[in-house]
């Protein structure tokens, strides 16, 4: 059994306690959480902290076997420019340096307290990492291909990964890479293959050259299909970003909009119409390739289930939920730390759908507690300079 305390515990399911004491068994299951309204006292037994105690992280989008990528990509070329890049070092890379790269940045998630990831897979490059790794996993095996001649290939290929998949004991779920990847026969294809999934997740308005090229074709990311070669002469694509969330995507379980940078009122509020809708953040990414903000306030008006994620390091410098955090309350400074902590806990472990184990510190469950030292604890604001680190 342990004890551990705080300058503060944030539960995310109650407001944060004051030198509150956790107790847990050895494997990490909470046993009870007490409140002590700030009287907590030296006692043999207890770690106590000057920080702020909060559950484990989520990372809700990643992609980990790009980890070989970090400072490949240089800032602000945009996304048509960044997905060329990102396709052109794809084969040229040794297994050895990925899969070394790839398990040292899971292991330094692990570290700074992330405990459930929702990981992009375009290979198997990280499966045999993620089934010995102390952090679970939900493998999202994307698919995406415009040439509607090719869809049955592309849906075979996704396929035989999940083989690949259940051999190593993973969970996973097949998902739509975006609206502006995926040939109209492809989605459609993926819709019947997804119908009963719980989890389905979609970069989503990423940036404004989405809608030029569904519209009619053009612009910078028809480039960028050009100059890789992959712009096929028929093209059957969506009408917009609303048509293919209500029309060509499965309505079963969660579905998490990644990134939505370039997203707008009309648009939430007829996506929030399917239902069981999360928005990911992931600010850090959004700024290296498009130097722009999501628009925070509008989906919080709006009541949006906001969760949060890292991308990859080919568009980032860390896969760090605390760093995407400090990101977004440098900017903006008016979101109070407790809402942030929603966002990287329980609703992240909500759009996941294990929130029964993950989220917030209750007695029963085992979401990790993590510790943020070097914080604002008068006004109870993040610093550039916070650090997290994992106690179980």
């Amino acid at each position: 059994m342990k004890r551990f305390s705080a300058q503060f515990i944030f539960t995310v399911s109650g407001q944060p306690l004051k030198r509150g004491i956790i107790t847990t068994d050895d494997n990490g299951t909470i046993l009870d959480v007490e409140d002590t309204e700030g009287e907590t006292t030296e006692s043999a037994g207890i770690e106590f902290y000057n920080g702020i105690i909060v559950p484990g992280f989520i990372n809700c989008h990643c992609h980990l076997e790009l980890s070989h990528l970090k400072d490949f990509i240089g800032p602000s070329k945009g996304l048509g420019e960044f997905i060329m890049q990102v396709r052109n070092s794809r084969g040229n890379i040794p297994e050895a340096r990925i899969f070394s790269e790839a398990s040292t940045e899971d292991e330094n998630m692990y570290r700074e307290g992330i405990v459930l990831c929702a990981d992009i897979c375009n290979s198997s490059d990280t499966f045999g990492i993620k089934k010995n790794s102390r952090i679970q996993y939900l493998n999202l095996l994307e698919v995406f291909g415009i040439d509607p001649a090719k869809a049955d290939k592309r849906l075979s290929e996704v396929l035989k990964l999940s083989e690949d998949a259940d051999r190593n004991g993973l969970e996973w779920t097949i998902v739509p890479h975006s609206a502006y990847s995926v040939s109209l026969p492809l989605f459609r294809k993926l819709k019947e293959k997804t119908i009963k999934n719980r989890v389905t997740s979609v970069h989503f308005m990423e940036c404004r050259d989405e809608s030029v090229f569904l519209s009619d074709q053009s612009g910078p990311l028809k480039t960028s299909y050009e100059s890789s070669g992959l712009m096929p002469a028929n093209v059957q694509m969506v009408e917009d970003h609303i048509t293919a969330i209500l029309d060509e995507i499965t309505r079963s379980g969660n579905l998490i909009l990644v990134h939505n940078t370039y997203t707008d009122l009309v648009t939430i509020k007829k996506v929030m119409k399917r239902g069981n809708v999360f928005w990911c953040l992931c600010p850090g990414s959004n700024l290296h390739i498009e130097n722009n903000w999501p628009p925070v306030d509008l989906l919080r008006s709006e009541g949006c289930d906001i969760t949060t994620g890292t991308d990859s390091l080919a568009s980032n410098n860390k896969l760090s939920i605390l760093g995407e955090m400090i990101k977004l309350q440098e900017h903006f400074p008016s979101i109070p730390l407790e809402e942030l902590a929603q966002w990287a806990t329980i609703n992240g472990a909500r759009a996941l759908g294990k929130d029964e184990i993950f989220g917030t510190i209750e007695p029963g469950k085992k979401p990790g507690l993590v510790l943020l030292e070097n914080i604002d604890l008068i006004n109870l604001k993040l610093r550039h300079e916070t650090t997290a680190r994992r106690l179980i």
